[in-house]
């Protein structure tokens, strides 16, 4: 079992930056690919980023990339998402997940087994 945990959310004007995180405990991640998610209010959850278990291949939406970059520590089972240029659009919660899915599939909500919480991030314009 997997517990994720999301920190570093909150409050930004548009073009700030925000790095969340994302915790693990239970057991170690390092096998797990790893994803974040993001659901504004009244619209479907959307895949943000995603992230091998080596950390080696990495998935953005077409409305993050090169805004957003995912990383991950699998010493310390951490993930992380780096927000820049953050825009009003961005507001939602996010959330992170782990999944023993494949690569190709790591877009996917469905794939995913183990979910965070969230942590809303809010950006005003």
């Amino acid at each position: 079992q997997v517990q994720l945990v999301e920190s570093g959310g909150g409050l930004v004007q548009a073009g700030d930056s925000l790095r969340l995180s994302c915790s693990a405990s239970g057991r170690t991640i390092s096998s797990n690919n790893m994803g974040w998610f993001r659901q504004a209010p009244g619209k479907e959850r959307e895949s943000v980023a995603a992230i091998s278990s080596s950390g080696g291949r990495t998935y953005y939406a077409d409305s993050v990339k090169v805004r957003f970059a995912i990383s991950r520590d699998n010493a310390n089972n951490m993930v992380y998402l780096q927000m820049n240029s953050l825009k009003p659009e961005d507001t939602a919660v996010y959330s992170c997940a782990a999944t023993n899915g494949p690569i190709w599939r790591l877009s996917d909500p469905q794939v995913y087994t183990y979910w965070g919480q969230g942590t809303q991030v809010t950006v005003s314009s």
